[in-house]
């Protein structure tokens, strides 16, 4: 007697990963080979740039609090190096926030290190 095989369940995997490429170019939503292969590249490129995301911030954050230093005469290496000495443990992230949305409040980080 032949092998049977489960259709159903097979169509409803294929169904499942044709779904989840909609919206994608040409061939690559709706052929199954093109779609998988689509499906598994795009996981991988989430798992990668998620990573990737928290360098992109950080990058960021340096960025700002240099530009926000630098009006004080500081430049982004002193004014952390300073901040370590005094042992003031602000983040980048808050420091960067500070700098955007409270100028006041930076000054006074910058006056208190100097």
């Amino acid at each position: 007697m032949p092998r049977s095989v489960n259709s159903v369940a097979s169509r409803a995997r294929r169904k499942k990963i044709l779904k989840r490429t909609r919206g994608n170019f040409l061939s690559r939503k709706n052929v199954w080979t093109v779609a998988k292969n689509t499906y598994e590249k795009g996981l991988t490129y989430a798992y990668r740039d998620r990573r990737r995301k928290k360098g992109a911030f950080r990058a960021l954050w340096i960025q700002r609090i240099n530009a926000a230093a630098r009006q004080y005469g500081l430049s982004y290496s002193q004014f952390m190096g300073r901040l370590a000495k005094q042992n003031i443990g602000l983040n980048r992230k808050v420091l960067a926030d500070l700098a955007m949305n409270n100028p006041e409040a930076f000054q006074a980080i910058i006056n208190s290190v100097k």
